[in-house]
């Protein structure tokens, strides 16, 4: 019996002794994991670049077509409704909405205009088509102006004029702009009587979705949550490997060592794909910018 006993005993410690090795293998094992994990998530870049908006104004050379003065009263609104008539039968394309800080734009180029007498995009004053929609409130990614001057019989003939020429008739068929405004009024031009119509186009800002600021600062919450794991696994690591196997608290330090690794993994899985939904947004919001 006694000798029985002691077989027993004797295989006992080589089973305890079988498992420190087996724990500390598994942890080095959780280790090299851990270490692949940390190299992947590094080479994961958060966040792509965001593309800075630049501005795009198109503004062809301001359309001086002279006419006899008569007595016709045109309309801004059937000057939209024109151009969008245009749009649907020159490439089906989309009606352009009519957004009051457009309007508002154009009509203070308009009577500017006539109150200082020049007939160019930028005024004497030096401010140009963009800059004077964002005085109105218009911010966008592309704008674009067109200018004419003289007499007409309609709203139509204004139109077509800027149909006929090439870099106005772009402005209409533009395939970006969703929003218009517009404006058509008479005044005394150089001593003569005549209209000067505006039309202002624009892609808004708001059209290209920004990518979600909330998930960006998550992201860069969960970085330094993982470097803090990192920096708790690498501490635990040097304690296990600095202590005997059969230690009574050996197993405990390997169980609390993997629980980390686990955590660790688990959030850096996370914040994976965290990064995965941000640099899509990023790539959405790029190429609505780019017209793409």
């Amino acid at each position: 019996m006694k000798k029985s006993g002691f077989i027993i005993t004797v295989l006992f410690i080589i089973l305890a002794f079988g498992a420190g090795i087996y724990f500390k293998d598994g942890a080095i094992k959780f280790y090299s994991s851990l270490n692949r994990q940390v190299k992947d998530f590094q080479q994961t870049q958060i966040g792509q670049t965001i593309s800075q908006v630049e501005k795009q104004i198109l503004s062809p050379s301001p359309l001086n077509v002279g006419g006899i003065e008569n007595r016709v009263v045109l309309l801004q609104s059937k000057i939209i409704s024109e151009t969008n008539l245009q749009r649907q039968e020159n490439g089906n394309l989309s009606a352009l909405t009519e957004n009051l800080k457009l309007d508002q734009t154009a009509s203070a180029k308009a009577e500017d205009i006539l109150k200082n007498q020049y007939f160019e995009h930028i005024s004497p004053s030096g401010i140009g088509p963009g800059e004077l929609a964002q005085k109105y409130g218009y911010d966008f990614i592309v704008e674009g102006e067109n200018l004419i001057l003289g007499n007409f019989s309609s709203e139509k003939e204004v139109v077509q004029d800027w149909m006929n020429s090439p870099g106005h008739r772009a402005n209409i068929l533009n395939v970006r702009y969703t929003e218009i405004g517009a404006s058509i009024i008479r005044g005394i031009y150089k001593g003569q009587t005549v209209w000067v119509g505006v039309q202002e186009f624009g892609l808004p800002a708001s059209a290209c979705a920004q990518p979600n600021d909330n998930l960006k600062i998550q992201i860069d919450s969960e970085k330094i949550q993982l470097e803090n794991l990192s920096s708790q696994i690498d501490a635990d690591k040097t304690q296990i490997d600095a202590t005997n196997s059969d230690s009574a608290s050996y197993s405990q330090m390997i169980n609390d060592y993997n629980q980390l690794v686990s955590q660790y993994n688990s959030l850096a899985e996370n914040s994976k794909s965290d990064i995965a939904k941000f640099n899509n947004q990023v790539n959405i919001y790029n190429n609505c910018v780019a017209g793409k």
